[in-house]
């Protein structure tokens, strides 16, 4: 037990460590690019692998799981930490390098009022020249955090190999070795569950998942936080969205089981929509800096309830098919990331909003549609073994 609760911390901090240089790398990328779009096609390419690897990764996943139960149940227990760990380092400490890095040479001056007119939903990508904003940073600035998120990587390899050990096979005797199904039949199976008219519904709800956070590390990053305070503020903006998202993904986690999942998902697209219209609405400037923050905290609470709620979701609905289902769930969100990336090299960010917000509509009616079946499906049995009108007057004349 000793054993694998030690290897459960090391991958913890492991991960911890590498995804601290790669949160930080990701949400510069798109303001940091070299030239129009250069940093969304980037973005675009990573999570088309990423589409690509899902349907094959899981089953292997699920396979190295298959040994001794309380090996499973310590490693299992860990996931929920491990991906706390993980989404707070990408989300808070990366970023706080880099705006610590950044911020001891601010490149930001006094940004002119025309300038201000074209940063926020005004602003059409390809049609802005590179201004006072967007300067890269000194190459000494650069190098130092660079050094900085590669010895973080290291460090995370170092520690991995030093102190992970293996896990035994404590199998019965007598059964073979469990082998991961072939990647051609976990691909077939994925798409096979397509064939569910739920599942073709909800499809929409990873999508938006991957628009929205797109959408705020891609566009809100550049359009409104460099655009008018600078790419040392970066950093601080998107710790506040992934500490917001992190603290509400344990709270939504432990609330639906009060509320029900109908009633969070309510607060995920009124508190989206409302970002969205005031987005369009906002025009950013530096006196207003307060609200840089409340945006991504607002946009980290509704993320946190897609997050939580969009798994919960597919694991009750497919839970025969949770392998599959699950695979689905991150093919069709890393789709989501692939298009609107895709799309951000050349459409202006009030179109994108207006992109977001009919993504965000059609997938909160599709979910709507999918509780309506259920609800639907889990009263045809009540009402099949209620006693007709008739019948009860028969079975009252009888007494």
């Amino acid at each position: 037990m000793e054993r694998n609760l030690k290897n459960v911390l090391t991958l913890s901090f492991g991960f911890l460590l590498l995804f601290t240089a790669y949160g930080g790398l990701q949400s510069l990328q798109p303001v940091q690019r070299g030239g129009p779009g250069r940093g969304g096609a980037q973005h675009a390419l990573r999570r088309h692998a990423a589409v690509l690897h899902v349907p094959a990764a899981r089953p292997h996943r699920e396979a190295r799981l298959q040994v001794d139960p309380r090996a499973r149940h310590v490693l299992l227990c860990g996931l929920l930490p491990g991906q706390l760990l993980r989404q707070l380092s990408s989300g808070v400490w990366g970023n706080l390098i880099s705006s610590l890095v950044f911020g001891q040479t601010p490149t930001q001056g006094t940004v002119p009022e025309e300038q201000l007119q074209a940063c926020g939903a005004s602003d059409c990508l390809m049609a802005v020249a590179s201004t006072n904003s967007t300067k890269r940073p000194s190459p000494d600035l650069i190098y130092t955090l660079m050094g900085i998120y590669t010895g973080c990587g290291f460090l995370a390899v170092l520690l991995t190999a030093v102190f992970l050990e293996p896990v035994r096979d404590a199998q019965p005797e007598g059964e073979g070795e469990k082998q991961a199904p072939p990647f051609w039949s976990t691909l077939l199976s994925t798409f096979k569950l397509l064939r569910d008219k739920r599942l073709r519904l909800l499809i929409l709800l990873p999508m938006l998942s991957g628009f929205e956070q797109a959408f705020l590390s891609g566009d809100y990053t550049r359009s409104y936080t460099t655009c008018a305070l600078g790419i040392q503020f970066v950093g601080y903006v998107m710790i506040c969205f992934g500490a917001v998202d992190a603290l509400c993904s344990v709270l939504f986690g432990r609330l639906a089981r009060y509320t029900g999942r109908t009633s969070l998902f309510a607060l995920g697209a009124v508190t989206q929509l409302a970002c969205i219209v005031a987005l369009l609405l906002w025009k950013p400037h530096p006196s207003q800096l307060p609200v840089f923050f409340v945006f991504p905290g607002l946009w980290g609470m509704a993320d946190a309830v897609w997050q939580t709620q969009n798994n919960a979701l597919f694991g009750v609905l497919f839970e025969k098919n949770k392998e599959a289902a699950f695979a689905n769930y991150r093919l069709w969100e890393a789709l989501g990331f692939v298009i609107a990336f895709g799309y951000s090299t050349f459409l202006c960010v009030s179109v994108k909003l207006y992109v977001l917000l009919g993504v965000l509509s059609a997938a909160v009616a599709a979910y709507g549609a999918v509780e309506y079946m259920e609800s639907r499906k889990a009263a045809g049995p009540l009402a099949a073994e209620r006693p007709k009108p008739a019948e009860e007057g028969v079975t009252q004349t009888k007494l």
